[in-house]
């Protein structure tokens, strides 16, 4: 397994909720208020902030097939995008309280 896909499997399984995202992504942005708004506590990973940044991507597309960001885990289990994540809007005080965010 690369060292990029090491990492990012890392923190999918130590966080309650992961959002793999840019910091420039108008679609990071509205996911990362949604989760803010809800209370939930988050990691979000800026991958155009750090080195290894496309080589996560990459490993994310591997395990995901989603090549685009937002990429968003809720308890380990992958959400899908930000319309994945507004799409589950009522289901998501319940998926965070799960997943320990709440």
């Amino acid at each position: 397994m690369s060292a990029a896909k090491t990492k990012a499997q890392n923190l999918i399984n130590e966080n309650a909720v992961v959002v793999f995202s840019k910091s420039y992504c108008p679609y990071c942005n509205a996911s990362k208020k949604t989760l803010k708004d809800l209370g939930a506590n988050f990691y979000a990973l800026e991958l155009d902030e750090i080195d290894d940044g496309t080589e996560i991507q990459n490993a994310l597309y591997e395990i995901t097939q989603q090549r685009t960001v937002p990429n968003i885990f809720i308890g380990k289990k992958h959400i899908g995008g930000n319309s994945e994540l507004q799409a589950k809007s009522a289901q998501l005080p319940a998926l965070l309280k799960e997943a320990g965010a709440l």
